[in-house]
């Protein structure tokens, strides 16, 4: 389907993102989800091609600029690779470069930022407890002002490239109760109580590292304080916005790759004399599954023009993200009904994105949390 938003800038981005998944990811997708890692080579090369200067001054490396359709584009071309565990170990600092770049100190954005954004150096965000999940409200870790230091005690668990991240934004609880009281801060890798561990044994993700990080008596500079004390909340919600669409988009390009393999398949595979192609039953999946990417695509189109309108659709966004998961499901599930028995075998995309769907379902909000937020953000 054309995107009728289309610019002549953005058919360019969209051609330049295709060769750069074409020629520097496919390739090698099997070879680093069995290993587990992808070459932090891979970093710097994305980090040369802009992909996390969104919104970032050109004085750090950043483009100058931001476009949620440019966003778009890159996720869901990263989508369209089938390999999301290798999308998410190179993308992980992309939800921890917004909050650096907007409440750190220009000390800590003159020492990290340009490393970061050109991807010499990685970052993540951390907020997800082990007690916690979703529900932000129940954040436990704590902060406690001692002179001119910070002591953060607690942990975090699912942090996407946990184990090879230089810098962390890190969600604390200064004062109160509930939503209120809890601030970010700013930690290095290094630094003291600081310590972290591998999540081994996943369902997907293979190539991403996770982590749960530990924060025993970690002593960081008063000035590691991001943002205004208490206020951290708020923060964290406008970020997830942009986590949000992005995973909208990557779940479009999956689903399309579920699509066009399937009719690959179909067209080849031969049953009861005829390709299986012909059969009605196999035209109506594919029919089913084309008509729901059209119809999210269609509202991560009008979801991005409103962002870049000034106009952040959260209720829009929340139903989009549970949508589109739920699309992916469908896709998947029907993709692997048509390939059968080849794609349950390892080594093609159908079996890698049937095996990520689940993860997108539930991080960067969970289906049910993204119902509730929509609801809420309706006024019941």
């Amino acid at each position: 389907m054309k995107n009728p938003f289309d610019t002549p800038e953005r058919v360019a981005f969209r051609e330049t993102c295709r060769e750069f998944i074409d020629r520097e990811i496919l390739p090698y997708a099997d070879t680093w989800d069995e290993a587990g890692s992808i070459p932090w080579g891979l970093h710097e090369k994305a980090g040369a091609l802009g992909l996390f200067g969104f919104g970032i001054g050109e004085e750090y490396g950043g483009l100058g600029f931001d476009d949620c359709f440019m966003r778009a584009i890159w996720a869901e071309a990263a989508g369209s690779c089938g390999a999301t565990g290798v999308v998410a170990a190179l993308g992980g600092r992309a939800i921890s470069i917004g909050p650096i770049d907007k409440l750190a100190s220009k000390e800590i954005k003159d020492r990290c930022l340009a490393d970061i954004i050109a991807g010499r150096k990685g970052s993540s965000l951390a907020i997800t407890e082990p007690g916690g999940g979703s529900d932000v409200a129940a954040m436990q870790t704590t902060a406690k002002r001692d002179g001119n230091h910070w002591v953060i005690n607690g942990s975090k668990t699912f942090i996407t490239s946990g184990m090879t991240s230089d810098h962390f934004v890190v969600g604390a609880r200064t004062s109160g109760d509930g939503l209120e009281g809890i601030s970010l801060f700013f930690i290095d890798a290094d630094a003291d109580g600081f310590s972290r561990t591998e999540i081994t044994k996943k369902m997907g993700w293979w190539a991403s590292d996770q982590a749960t990080l530990y924060f025993d008596d970690c002593r960081i500079p008063a000035e590691n304080l991001m943002g205004a004390e208490d206020h951290g909340f708020g923060q964290i919600m406008h970020n997830f916005n942009y986590e949000r669409l992005g995973m909208i988009a990557q779940c479009v390009g999956m689903m399309k790759t579920c699509l066009n393999t399937s009719i690959e398949w179909a067209q080849q595979r031969k049953t009861f004399g005829k390709p299986l192609i012909r059969h009605q039953v196999i035209r109506h999946k594919i029919a089913d599954m084309s008509a729901r990417i059209d119809a999210t695509e269609a509202y991560c189109n009008q979801m991005c023009w409103q962002a870049n309108n000034g106009q952040m659709p959260v209720a829009e966004i929340s139903k989009g993200k549970f949508f589109a998961t739920k699309g992916l499901e469908f896709c998947a599930s029907e993709a692997m009904q048509i390939l059968g028995g080849a794609g349950y075998l390892r080594g093609n995309p159908v079996e890698r994105i049937y095996r990520e769907v689940k993860v997108m379902a539930i991080g960067g909000g969970s289906e049910e949390i993204m119902r509730d937020l929509a609801v809420r953000q309706m006024g019941l």
